[in-house]
């Protein structure tokens, strides 16, 4: 049975109790209301999904009623009733945002399929709106973990871009989340509830991309057995995420360059073209600047494509985020396995924050995730980071010392040269944020307080002099 709740506002007694007894029968809830006073006040206080609302009332104007309800409750659905002498009235009514009207008289089918549409109209609406709002919330920036000036900096252009329908184009090492932003943007743009598609160029070859991506008919080629929609047909009036762009062919180049300039394509093996409204984001990690100059890249579709360019930084042009990247990973894996870990020792944190990371937030992400299923408990010290810890190699570029007394030494010296500053930075940053509020301080960046409390003690930071240094407000 239908599910719904229902006012009905009509001065007469006959209609109100026809409706709600033919509405109830169908498993709908029912309020009646005679006047059109009590009608707008129980719309406006109420929380109705539809109201059938009559034209006619003694002492109110059903148009006035409705312009009140769709003001004031938007989501809440009208279908105005009316006599065959004012037709016009309701075709007026529905310029003003009714969803339909009724005739009167009208038969019980009339009523339950009007009421039927309107609900189902409904009822897919709100579910696109929560649909929205979830993908909204799954791709928040929240999610993006990033406090360094470069990271807000992009959050705010996508802010710009996303409701537009320009092309995108992001450049970033691999590993530096560029699919996390992609998505971001594609959360905040007209098309969310739309298809997000992604395709990696990298991982197919030029023939299987180009069926990949335009899709191609049945007998095209050899296992051709049925036809087969490309990427850009699923993702019509949504998004294409085109990622590792600069591995494209030429030719394909060519054929991408022509859907941007006519949203047309044409199928692998098809006579005729087809449209598509797709939104393209695409993505590389090479420098298309480089590749147009030495004739990999075909200078018409990179300023086709370079409309408005985001470059994501790598993770170590950004030291200041890996703290809370890293402790971000630490516990989602610690949830995912059940395990309690303390966090990282002041040596461990140290290490992740000098090394570079050449495989960015992805090499990050993988080493917490390997170190949390390792672990026995406790807390992640120095030499179980070493341990697990890919290219530990390169962490220093001195020769490899020969004594534990030198071993020492070096170590203490490379932290003081490349760590002490960021480390004193990173406390300070953190303790402006919180007002020189020591507790909210550790938190926002998801360590204990005794353990932020000694790194303080560490650069003789102190929470007062931060405080005093706050500029006074006018």
């Amino acid at each position: 049975m239908e599910t719904g709740c229902i006012l009905v506002v009509d001065d007469e007694k006959v209609i109100c109790d026809a409706c709600s007894m033919i509405l109830k029968e169908h498993g709908y809830s029912v309020d009646v209301r005679m006047t059109g006073r009590n009608g707008l006040n129980a719309a406006l206080e109420g929380e109705y999904d539809l109201v059938l609302l009559d034209m006619k009332l003694p002492d109110i104007d059903g148009i006035d009623i409705l312009r009140e309800v769709r003001e004031e409750h938007p989501r809440t659905y009208v279908i105005v009733m009316t006599g065959y002498s004012t037709v016009k009235n309701a075709v007026d009514a529905m310029k003003l945002g009714a969803f339909d009207y009724l005739a009167k008289p009208f038969e019980d089918d009339e009523l339950i399929m009007a009421v039927n549409k309107a609900l189902e109209k409904k009822h897919l609406v709100d579910e696109n709106v929560t649909l929205r709002k979830e993908l909204y919330d799954q791709f928040s920036f929240s999610n993006i973990v990033g406090e360094d000036p470069k990271i807000l900096r992009i959050f705010d252009q996508i802010e710009k871009v996303a409701p537009t329908d320009s092309t995108v184009l992001l450049y970033g090492e691999s590993g530096t989340g560029k699919e996390l932003f992609v998505r971001a943007i594609h959360a905040r743009s007209q098309r969310a509830g739309k298809p997000f598609v992604a395709v990696d160029c990298s991982t197919l070859s030029p023939s299987l991309l180009e069926s990949e991506l335009f899709g191609h008919t049945k007998g095209a080629f050899t296992g051709a057995v049925t036809d087969k929609a490309g990427v850009f047909q699923v993702a019509d009036r949504g998004t294409l995420f085109i990622d590792e762009v600069a591995n494209l062919s030429l030719e394909i180049q060519g054929k991408l360059l022509r859907v941007l300039e006519t949203q047309e394509y044409k199928p692998v093996g098809a006579s005729k073209t087809r449209k598509t409204s797709a939104r393209i984001i695409a993505a590389t990690n090479r420098d298309l600047n480089l590749m147009v100059a030495d004739g990999g890249f075909r200078e018409d579709l990179y300023y086709r494509l370079n409309v408005f360019p985001l470059s994501i930084p790598p993770l170590r042009d950004r030291r200041g985020d890996i703290p809370k990247l890293a402790y971000h990973f630490l516990h989602q894996f610690c949830r995912k396995t059940g395990k309690r870990i303390e966090g990282f020792s002041n040596d461990a944190l140290e290490t992740l924050v000098t090394y570079d990371w050449p495989g960015n937030v992805r090499q990050l992400k993988n080493v917490v995730e390997r170190l949390v299923i390792m672990s026995e408990g406790g807390t992640m010290d120095l030499p179980y980071l070493l341990d697990h810890l890919q290219s530990k190699n390169s962490l220093v570029d001195q020769d490899v010392p020969e004594s534990a007394s030198e071993l020492k030494a070096r170590k203490k010296a490379f932290i003081e040269e490349h760590f002490g500053r960021i480390e004193k930075a990173f406390a300070l940053k953190a303790l402006k944020a919180a007002n020189g509020n020591i507790t909210r301080a550790a938190e926002r960046v998801g360590m204990k307080r005794p353990n932020f409390h000694t790194l303080m003690k560490k650069h003789n930071i102190s929470a007062d002099e931060v405080r005093k240094a706050r500029p006074k407000e006018a």
